[in-house]
């Protein structure tokens, strides 16, 4: 111990300090975090950018980023009116500017009446500017056909991911096998799988069936839940719907049954329904799990806990820098709503241009508005570009030889499963990577297009895709 106390000094003495913060010493659950929509392809990507702005020849001109949700970095153009009222509020000043419409200036107005010292630059309440937080519970009680939503209940957010992380913050407890354990869908959004990481969580996997259109199947959740209280605690259900990067959309009666699959076997519902505007298939819609849950009356209504989730980042709105979004909580224990009020307060509030966006979405022009007619051809045209891109997304994908992709029924991805020769496997394992990877990892060397390779969303052992 002397002998290290002096070689500890010496090293000191001789400027070449340990760093207190090293791989050693540093956060091990961080260290498991991944995040494959942001991870290495995205950094080649990046220098490939680099290299072509510095000259260097490649077999294409550009790099085409199709690795992430981002409508408006792929040319979709913002909405005219949501626009308008965040400039009005950012600069107030432009109440005096014949450019705006009056319906753009009184909601500028009366969202700068509930911000302190009516201005965007002020802290709001944690939870977000009060009178946003009842359009809120209003548009979900239009969305849900009449079904009550209470303002108390609804929670603005940093997008909805910071809402999603939050819950699981407050549902992870316990240790070794009675530490909590959430199931999760595989494919899955890695966001889910990094922050079961970070809080150190049980990742309790239930597959999708990809011969049925990536179908939830409940008897496929019983199987994960059953293996899984072998060593952990589950307690939460994790739902995408539309999926997410599976594309599929629920049916009525398969949300019925998750709900009474958790209901018998007390678990948590958090429900991610951020793409509920993106349904494009023929014959399917869009039900959120709140009206289901309330329609399906005692004891369900009464006592299934839930947790829902919307964003401006999707939709029609592709907002995802400005990061609005909400979440709801249905029968949760008075006193752990207080502690969730607490858990937000710590980060202050939402940024307040997102909480003026998700105020747009959810109380856009009235009918006799001036905007309205605007606003209403504007969102079309979106939703309706997108149904088309998923369509041919669809068919494209199937005329390829090796590339088979199920209907997008909704969301903003396709997840065309590849079939890759063994040679091509073999390769894979020899540099180290899954064969999925290396096969984007091609794909943007030689053609400068970024995806997402399916072992970041976790898929069936054998099985390969890319998002």
């Amino acid at each position: 111990m002397a002998v290290r106390t002096v070689g500890h000094n010496q090293a000191t003495m001789n400027g070449l300090r340990e760093k207190v913060l090293t791989l050693d010493t540093m956060n091990a659950c961080v260290k498991r975090v991944e995040y494959a929509v942001r991870g290495p392809i995205v950094l080649r990507a990046l220098e490939l950018e680099q290299e072509l702005s510095q000259g260097v020849k490649k077999p294409f001109t550009e790099v085409i980023r199709a690795n992430i949700g981002d409508a408006h970095a792929m040319g979709q153009k913002p909405i005219t009116f949501l626009r308008q009222v965040l400039a009005l509020c950012v600069h107030p000043d432009l109440q005096n500017s014949p450019d705006f419409p009056e319906d753009a200036k009184r909601k500028a107005r009366s969202i700068l009446q509930a911000c302190g010292g009516h201005s965007l630059g002020a802290y709001s309440n944690s939870s977000g500017i009060q009178p946003i937080r009842e359009h809120v519970a209003q548009y979900i009680q239009r969305r849900d056909g009449g079904i009550p939503a209470d303002p108390n209940n609804i929670f603005l957010s940093t997008g909805a991911s910071d809402a999603i992380v939050t819950v699981l913050k407050l549902l992870v407890a316990g240790e070794g096998r009675c530490r909590t354990g959430v199931l999760i869908p595989i494919p899955q959004y890695p966001l889910y799988s990094a922050a079961l990481a970070e809080l150190d969580a049980v990742q309790v996997d239930y597959y999708l069936d990809e011969d049925r259109a990536w179908a939830l199947d409940v008897a496929e959740l019983r199987r994960a839940l059953c293996q899984a209280r072998g060593h952990c605690l589950p307690r939460v259900l994790c739902i995408i719907n539309p999926g997410n990067p599976t594309g599929q959309v629920q049916t009525r009666e398969c949300i019925e049954a998750v709900i009474r699959f958790a209901f018998e076997e007390r678990l948590f519902l958090m429900a991610d329904e951020v793409y509920q505007d993106n349904v494009y298939a023929e014959g399917s819609q869009f039900h959120s799990f709140k009206k289901v849950l309330m329609e399906m009356g005692p004891p369900y209504s009464t006592q299934q806990e839930l947790a829902s989730f919307h964003s401006i980042s999707k939709g029609y709105m592709g907002e995802c820098g400005l990061r609005g979004g909400y979440m709801e909580v249905v029968n949760m224990d008075p006193a752990v709503q207080q502690q969730m009020q607490k858990l937000v307060s710590v980060r202050l509030c939402p940024p307040l241009p997102g909480q003026v966006a998700l105020d747009v979405v959810v109380s856009p022009p009235e009918p006799s508005d001036p905007s309205f007619a605007q606003f209403q051809a504007e969102k079309q045209e979106v939703l309706a570009q997108l149904a088309a891109k998923a369509k041919l997304t669809e068919q494209v994908f199937n005329e390829a030889p090796g590339i088979r992709c199920n209907p997008v029924q909704g969301a903003m991805y396709s997840f065309p499963r590849i079939q890759l020769p063994p040679r091509a496997v073999r390769r894979a394992k020899e540099l180290g990577q899954a064969p999925d990877m290396f096969f984007c990892l091609r794909l943007l060397e030689e053609t400068g297009i970024c995806v997402v390779p399916g072992c970041g969303f976790g898929q069936r052992e054998g099985t390969y895709h890319f998002r």
